[in-house]
Order: structure tokens, then sequence, then C-alpha cells
């Protein structure tokens, strides 16, 4: 993590609802200084409502935005060092890269020779460079997202906010422009604060993030943190694959499902769930591991397989990652058995 301990920014009891609806509900969240930040979650669950109250484009009616230590919540976003980069880019297209760099500096009178340095640099920084005297209808679509990142970079605000900003972009793009956001706010040493409803691109950028449901915080946590130790059982099923076991609990803290038993250090007696990585299911011939299962399905995801195994533990098939080079001939049909280690699985209780 490139982030210090220090809180940039303090969001503080903030809620927001428009009329009967809740669309932000109580969130209390510290984000760090140089920190890559991503506010995570299904469509309606609040984070771009939090994103634009941050803005300045909506105001909470609870709670206080602190940035630095001072209330910002009653601030119009003029009178924010925040600025939003929105998914549209939204770029002038009568000017070139530079003058679409250079335009806001301008309107803050900044000396020619200052703006000229600051967009330069930025320039050098977000490799747009070669492209500085063309419009944006000449650029392709990752060249046009560097423009709107290098724009807001170039008014050197505290805190860069980012809406869905790889949203238009095709898959492979998007993968490369993920390491590019990184290595830019890296290189910025600036705080960014990105929304977005793709787990992947969350767990390739954040230091950490921040899951939100129906406007509420569920956790807060690195990604490893989140992927590893989720806190309940809507987190787990949001973040990655996950297998879901129903069973119970016993007196002797032990989890039992049809054929399975898995010792549940600290949970309580009675209903619940047992949830497992398909990456954390060993599998073997049949009668090597406890749990014996037939695979009704295998899919190839070039450096892996998933295979899905019907089990008496669960309704729905169990999904298995291997290594493809490790596959050996399984095939649909195959009768098998599973091992899940104790220490990899979550309980969740009823």
């Amino acid at each position: 993590m490139n982030s210090s301990s220090n809180p940039i920014l303090r969001i503080e009891g903030v809620g927001k609802s428009f009329g009967p609806v809740t669309a932000v509900d109580n969130v209390t969240l510290d984000i760090r200084e140089n920190e890559f930040f991503a506010l995570l979650g299904p469509s309606g669950c609040g984070k771009t409502t939090l994103l634009r109250m941050l803005a300045g484009f909506e105001s909470p009616n609870t709670g206080r935005i602190l940035l630095e230590g001072k209330d910002i919540s009653p601030l119009p976003p003029e009178k924010r060092p925040l600025n939003l980069m929105f998914q549209s880019y939204a770029l002038f297209p009568h000017m070139t890269v530079r003058q679409n760099l250079s335009y806001g500096l301008e309107m803050e009178r900044l000396a020619k020779a200052e703006i000229r340095r600051r967009v330069d640099e930025t320039m050098a920084m977000t490799d747009l460079t070669p492209f500085a005297d063309r419009k944006p209808e000449q650029l392709s679509g990752g060249q046009k997202q560097r423009v709107a990142l290098a724009r807001a970079l170039v008014k050197r605000p505290k805190v860069l906010l980012l809406d869905e900003p790889l949203g238009a972009l095709d898959k492979k793009l998007r993968e490369r422009m993920q390491l590019e956001l990184k290595r830019m706010q890296n290189e910025a040493g600036i705080t960014f604060i990105i929304v977005t409803h793709d787990q992947e691109e969350a767990l390739v950028m954040a230091d950490r993030m921040a899951i939100l449901k129906d406007g509420r915080l569920l956790q807060v946590g690195a990604p490893e943190e989140v992927y590893e130790r989720p806190a309940d059982r809507f987190v787990a099923n949001f973040i990655g694959v996950m297998n879901f076991i129903d069973g119970k609990v016993g007196a002797d803290g032990l989890f039992a499902a049809e054929g399975l038993q898995v010792k549940a250090a600290g949970a309580k007696a009675g209903a619940a769930t047992l949830a497992i990585r398909p990456e954390n299911i060993a599998i073997g011939p049949p009668g090597d591991h406890p749990v014996a299962g037939t695979i009704t399905d295998i899919a190839y995801h070039g450096l892996d397989r998933v295979l899905h195994v019907k089990t008496a533990a669960s309704e729905t098939p169990l999904q298995v990652r291997i290594p493809a080079s490790g596959a050996g001939n399984w095939k649909i049909g195959d009768a098998l058995s599973l091992k899940i280690d104790p220490a990899k699985c979550r309980l969740f209780n009823a």
C-alpha cells in the first residue's frame, strides 16, 4: 500500500434520502492520504450518491464531510479542492488535448508559464505528449480516458473522484487502463476514490475498498482481507466466486452438512452456512477425500478449469478451480472426492 495512516478525508455519519428512499444510511469512513480507495457495490447501493456528496453535487441530510479536518459539507463544488472525473469524459470537442488541459487553469487565471509547465508535466505523466495537438475525435477510447484523467490531475486536487471511469472501454483496454490508473495515482501522489461495480477492477487497483448495500457500509478493508475474510454472506457472494453449503453447527462446534463435517471455531450452535472459494477445494479419486461427488460440467478458463461437482452436501453443484495443466483426464460424469480445508472456510450463522 502506498498510503500513509493519516485520513485526508473523513465521512462522519453521512446520510442522504430522496423522499422515502434512503440512498446513503449513516456511513462513517476514513480515507487516507495518497490512498487508492474503491467504493464498491451493486447498482443502487448508494456509492454514486456518496461520491456526489463528496464532490458537492448533493448535500447530506445528516453527518459531515471533513477534508484535512475542515468541514466542507456547506461548500459548493467549485470551492472544494476535489475533482470529479465522469464516465463520459466530457472533453471539449473543439479543443486540442493541450487546450483541454489548459482550460481549467486559465479559468483560475494562472500565469501562462505556469500553465504550460503544469500541462507539459501532466501530459508526460499520462503519456499524452505525442497527442498534444490532436482533438478528441482523433483519439482512441483509451487516449480520451487519459485526457479526461490528465485534465483532472492538472489542477492538482487533494482528492480525485472517479465515477466508473473505465466503463466505456472494452475488456482488454479496461485491464490495461487499470494498471495505468494505479501507476498514475502512485506518480501523482494524490488520493483517488473510485466508484465501480466491477469487483475485479477494485481488487486490482485499490489499496482498500468499502462494500455498500442498500446505502449501508458492510465492510472496509484491503482487497485480500475482503476476499479472504468477508464480513457476511452478501460480501462473500459479491466479491469473487464463492460456494455456499447450508447446514448446522452442533454443540460440539462441528459444522455438519450431508457427507461433510468441518470444525467451526467460535461458531454458534444452530443453522449456519459454510462458504469456501473454488480454489480452496482439493480433489482426488473416489474415496481419497471425505466428500463424494460427480462432475456435472467443466468450464475452461485458459490457465485453469472450473469443475462443477454435484455432492450430497449442497443442492447446487460446488465449483472447484484447478490448474489447467494439472487437470488430468477429468471429464463430465466422472466420480471423484473433495477435501475442504477448515482454515480456508468462512462460517455465517443464519
